[in-house]
């Protein structure tokens, strides 16, 4: 019996470590649970950007999940659950990548690089590497720019606003 809980004791430290270890990964993003994010602007092309993102740790603290409301038509007149996305340290690259599945089918996929407190998301789109960066300001504050960004000096914007946290 003393052997079984020895057994037990050393296995429970080993898991209790193993989440910790985990979750240090995805440690970047901390400040953005438990808010709900909001922003408003414009695209370089004109049309409108709004959006709120809910994130949340899940599966022992090994996954991101973010929850995306915006305009889910192309006419941009219905607002709602637009993407669905994932976050994970991928232990053989030593990188944290993401999967971000949207309404009309589509999937943008890519690694997550963290800067100090910001975060830049960087995937291709067509031919092009885009960066979107969550720069931050304050903890209820990020600037939000989507460009083309490469050795830390963005060479196109696409999108500038800021995200504002709301408590939930």
């Amino acid at each position: 019996m003393k052997y079984q809980i020895i057994l037990f004791t050393i296995y429970s430290i080993f898991l209790t470590q193993l989440v910790s270890a985990q979750e240090s990964n995805l440690d970047a993003f901390k400040n953005l649970v438990k808010k709900q994010w909001k922003a408003e602007g414009k695209w370089g092309n004109g049309s409108v950007f709004k959006q709120e993102t809910i994130f949340k740790y899940d599966l022992h603290n090994t996954l991101v999940i973010a929850k995306s409301k915006g305009f889910t038509n192309q006419e941009q007149t219905e607002y709602g659950w637009r993407n669905h996305g994932i976050r994970k340290f991928d232990k053989t690259s030593k990188t944290i990548k993401f999967w971000e599945f949207d309404v009309f089918g589509g999937l943008t996929q890519g690694t997550v690089v963290v800067n100090g407190k910001n975060i830049l998301y960087q995937y291709q789109y067509g031919d092009s590497l885009v960066t979107d960066m969550w720069e931050y300001v304050d903890d209820n504050t990020y600037n939000f720019k989507v460009g083309s960004y490469e050795n830390g000096v963005w060479k196109q914007v696409y999108l500038e606003t800021q995200f504002k946290a709301i408590s939930l």
